[in-house]
């Protein structure tokens, strides 16, 4: 997941474009096939004989149209480019006319990233669904129809809005990292956020190499904590076929810092004993697995609610 290219007053949303084309190339070296979203959505729910790489880019900003979007139309690299409608034509974000050019090339998809790009999640029930719809009016409007894939802003979401989000389009993606499989949540799909901090080029080798830390279960399905519920308990069930899951360790930031996660494992479920409550505004998990000498990764977000 990208955001702005060459905006280096944002570092936490920028990667510098010598930076982007060497992580390109690694791909590229490493003999991995860019994924095409058409298609990406075509195979969703079959099985995969090799690793695929799938670039999104969120918030339309018009440095990708300036920076980005020329080298990878030369490269023919196939994308997803989220769209929130409001901020379409002002001051740092791309114009109707761009996002159709983008749209009607051989390697742009268009994706729908909300309406105004708020915290959806602090909206009421009515106030939410009135955001999707009126971003879905603009782009049948602007562009003929309405986009099947849906990325929510800063990666937050309730169990309320996965719920109608899985009802009006075919697959969802968050802001939590991990290495998406055929089990996964077509409605909380992971990816791995790229930006200058950790964008480097060893950390990006690393991240390709990972495979999917498959799992049968993950609780809890409500995302969005508050004050009575944190912490939540987690809970992972792997599948039995899974070995080696003594090797695993999980990282969490409750408490506003990172460190290494309480867990208990039985047999193939795993859980996390948070040391104190997460504080505002995300919590995050993640855990990686040393399975013979294969490193699978997967990770999960909660968005915590002040009182």
């Amino acid at each position: 997941m990208y955001h702005r290219f060459n905006e280096n007053k944002y570092p936490s949303t920028n990667i510098r474009m010598n930076m982007f084309k060497d992580q390109m190339n690694i791909i590229k070296n490493l003999n991995y096939d860019f994924y095409s979203p058409e298609i990406f959505l075509k195979e969703f729910n079959k099985p995969k004989a090799e690793k695929k790489i799938l670039i999104t880019i969120d918030d339309g900003f018009k440095s990708f149209y300036n920076e980005a979007w020329p080298y990878l139309k030369k490269n023919k690299i196939p994308f997803i480019l989220f769209v929130s409608t409001e901020p379409v034509g002002k001051k740092g974000y791309m114009s109707w006319d761009e996002i159709r050019e983008v749209e009607k090339s051989e390697i742009g998809f268009i994706g729908h990233h909300s309406h105004t790009h708020k915290y959806l999640i602090d909206m009421s029930n009515d106030e939410f669904k009135k955001d999707i719809e009126t971003a879905s009016r603009i782009f049948k409007k602007k562009l003929g129809y309405v986009p099947e894939i849906f990325s929510y802003p800063f990666g937050e979401y309730s169990l309320y809005m996965k719920n109608y989000i899985s009802k009006n389009f075919k697959v969802a993606f968050g802001q939590h990292s991990g290495v998406i499989d055929i089990n996964k949540d077509k409605f909380e799909l992971p990816r791995f956020p790229i930006n200058e901090k950790y964008g480097n080029l060893n950390r990006f080798r690393s991240l390709i190499s990972y495979l999917p830390l498959e799992y049968k279960k993950l609780e809890p399905n409500q995302k969005k904590i508050e004050t009575k519920n944190n912490p939540p308990k987690l809970i992972i069930e792997f599948f039995d076929e899974q070995t080696n899951l003594n090797n695993i360790n999980c990282y969490s930031n409750e408490g506003d810092k990172w460190d290494k996660s309480i867990i208990k494992i039985s047999k193939n479920i795993l859980s996390v004993k948070f040391r104190e409550p997460f504080a505002p505004r995300r919590g995050r998990i993640n855990c990686s697995l040393n399975d013979n000498g294969k490193w699978r990764w997967f990770g999960t977000q909660f968005t915590i609610m002040r009182d």
